[in-house]
């Protein structure tokens, strides 16, 4: 892993890294009193794009003792294209615009190789994070694309509990997948969310295997997740990694 810029924010520490190809930034508290939680957070893509977003979300994460840390997913913001993905994206697009229904060989050719991709990508990383001084087990995730934050919960047992958010495609074998999930989980939906399936989140979050699992649905759009579910998120977070 290597740093590659640093700056503070309030009471956390910023830093950019590279690990291979991989972009990603890590927000630490400061000062460290003892070995942080780790948080790592998922989102849609583009770290410049998301980058408010993120710093809002890792100071509040750091503001509890967490670490946070994100990268960047694959074919998005400055890394290489991803023609699959990309093909498929134009395909969604379009029929989305001719009013069609969403089929699942589009869906599958949009989410799954970000899947195969995205999980091995974070596990290395997650390697890389915990033998950083100054960050410590146990492990939570927060955030989407939600497939992939299933596909990671099932196969990275270092991960203790998650906040996954609703409003991405899901292939019908991560569905699937998802009936093995058994650690606990907060789900926050967004009811209107533009451009994607409420009843495949719906249907996502009864088919999780896990017995501690919450669903908190709100009125609107993609991005108007109400401020009060970061509380939220935060006494989940608090009750299974403390």
């Amino acid at each position: 892993m290597h740093f590659t810029s640093e700056r503070r924010l309030e009471d956390a520490l910023e830093r950019e890294f590279t690990l291979g190809d991989i972009p990603g930034i890590l927000w630490t508290p400061e000062p460290a009193a003892a070995p942080a939680p780790l948080i790592l957070m998922g989102h849609p893509g583009g770290l410049g794009r998301m980058h408010p977003r993120l710093v809002a979300r890792a100071l509040a994460c750091t503001a509890a003792g967490y670490a946070a840390a994100t990268i960047e997913l694959p074919g998005a913001g400055d890394r290489p294209p991803f023609p699959a993905v990309d093909e498929a994206r134009t395909d969604l697009q379009r029929v989305l615009k001719a009013g069609e229904p969403v089929t699942e060989d589009i869906v599958d050719r949009l989410v799954l190789p970000l899947v195969e991709t995205a999980v091995p990508e974070w596990r290395v990383t997650l390697d890389a994070l915990l033998a950083l001084p100054g960050i410590g087990g146990p492990v939570g995730f927060s955030g989407g694309v939600i497939a992939i934050a299933t596909r990671l919960a099932l196969v990275e047992p270092r991960i203790a509990a998650a906040v996954l958010f609703a409003g991405s495609y899901v292939p019908r074998s991560i569905l699937e997948e998802a009936r093995q999930v058994t650690i606990p989980l907060l789900v926050l939906l967004q009811w209107d969310d533009e451009g994607n399936d409420r009843q495949q989140a719906l249907d996502l979050f009864d088919a999780f295997g896990s017995r501690d699992k919450t669903l908190h649905a709100n009125m609107g759009g993609h991005t108007g997740v109400p401020h009060f579910e970061g509380d939220s998120a935060g006494r989940f977070i608090a009750r299974h990694l403390k």
